[in-house]
């Protein structure tokens, strides 16, 4: 079972995760955003629906994934080319799109400013 863990990631935990990669340390797989405002631009509610159909369910076209969600191929394709961009899905050059992963790990603290 793949998880992935997402969440706010600074600089800092950036510099850590590669750190520990570089000594061949395992720390799980992650998809980090510079802040919580990014966090929840990016991953709306209807995207968060479309991660969770896509889950463990190898790559699928965007018809193929309007169809599973009863949405229009077009807020589907765009939703898709977003999640894309911020790198929360994987798109291959035959235009399928897949989120390899079975269960996801939301973690974030939010501080005083």
């Amino acid at each position: 079972m793949r998880i992935v863990h997402i969440g706010i990631a600074g600089f800092e935990d950036m510099v850590q995760d590669a750190e520990a990669a570089f000594r061949g340390e395992y720390r799980g797989e992650h998809i980090g955003f510079i802040s919580l405002g990014l966090m929840h631009k990016i991953l709306t509610p209807n995207r968060w629906d479309m991660l969770k159909a896509m889950m463990g369910q190898g790559p699928m076209g965007v018809r193929e994934l309007a169809r599973v969600l009863d949405r229009d191929v077009k807020s589907t394709h765009g939703d898709v080319t977003a999640l894309a961009k911020a790198g929360v899905i994987d798109r291959a050059e035959d235009g399928s799109v897949e989120f390899p992963y079975d269960e996801i790990h939301v973690n974030f603290i939010v501080k005083a400013a």
